[in-house]
């Protein structure tokens, strides 16, 4: 942060992200030639241009585009040293996991039983988080760990122990072609339409993935009853099934994970006890 202050980095993320100078003013609550200044100032600094302006629109520079994927994550960073500063000076604060509502694989009742069981055991706060945002709250200190589903969830900056290894079942409306079958293979799911997960990059189908992007369960489910698509799931999050639905196991498709993951940075002995906990009612070694 030598060549920008943190203030003048979260001007420019805003504005870049509405490419309007008076919207990105009202969300600062900053005087648009004030928000101008700084970019010009910040451009002088750097001698790049970063963005490219006329009377009809702004728009992003390279080195602008550059600026705002790095400036995102550097932000993210500088947030959650403060937060993790925060929580390690307080010996009281809860210890917060975040999980997908469902996406527990029926474990979460064991590890707080024996994390219960540590003599130093805090209170556990149960975040729900989205179906992709996860690992953005252990990131950004919203939470101190979460369960996560390998290869799906971005592990980028966070160590992890893997609790479960579960198969994959397709779900399809269950007037398919595929539902009068008892397995399936990934040769047979090839050419159906698959869903694109918000913020995934592999669904573990057959094919790259070229349906809707959906963001949850329910949107799933509501397109594959009007047959759009057909969705490749880990088991857990395949369940409750629902009678209106098929659920047809994948005997070839890529084993999922089910892990506890954490900050790389976060040495503090209370997740590491969580961590210990985990790993233990579920009968693997750290």
């Amino acid at each position: 942060m030598s060549d920008l202050e943190t203030r003048e980095l979260e001007y420019f993320v805003v504005l870049a992200e509405e490419l309007h100078f008076g919207r990105a003013a009202a969300r600062l609550a900053l005087a648009q030639p004030a928000l101008s200044k700084t970019v010009r100032r910040m451009e002088s600094r750097l001698g790049v241009r970063l963005l490219e302006r006329s009377s009809r629109r702004v728009a992003l520079t390279p080195a602008g585009e550059a600026l705002l994927h790095h400036g995102r994550h550097a932000l993210q960073a500088v947030g959650a040293a403060v937060e993790m500063a925060r929580r390690a000076g307080n010996t009281e604060a809860p210890l917060r996991l975040v999980i997908k509502p469902g996406g527990d694989a029926d474990l979460l009742s064991g590890i707080l039983a024996a994390y219960a069981r540590q003599p130093d055991a805090r209170q556990v706060d149960i975040v729900f988080g989205g179906a992709t945002d996860r690992a953005e709250h252990v990131r950004d200190g919203r939470a101190d760990v979460a369960l996560l589903y390998a290869p799906f969830d971005d592990l980028t900056g966070l160590d992890h122990e893997t609790l479960a290894v579960e198969d994959r079942v397709a779900i399809l409306p269950r007037g398919h072609r595929l539902a009068a079958r008892a397995e399936l293979t990934l040769a047979d799911l090839a050419g159906e339409t698959l869903p694109r997960w918000k913020g995934v990059r592999w669904t573990g189908g057959p094919d790259p993935a070229d349906g809707p992007e959906i963001s949850d369960g329910a949107q799933m489910a509501q397109l594959i009853r009007l047959g759009r698509i057909v969705a490749v799931l880990p088991r857990s999050l395949a369940r409750p099934e629902q009678p209106d639905l098929a659920y047809r196991t994948v005997t070839d498709a890529p084993e999922s994970r089910l892990v506890l993951a954490w900050s790389q940075t976060d040495r503090r002995p209370l997740v590491a006890a969580f961590v210990a906990a985990a790993v233990e009612a579920n009968g693997a070694r750290p």
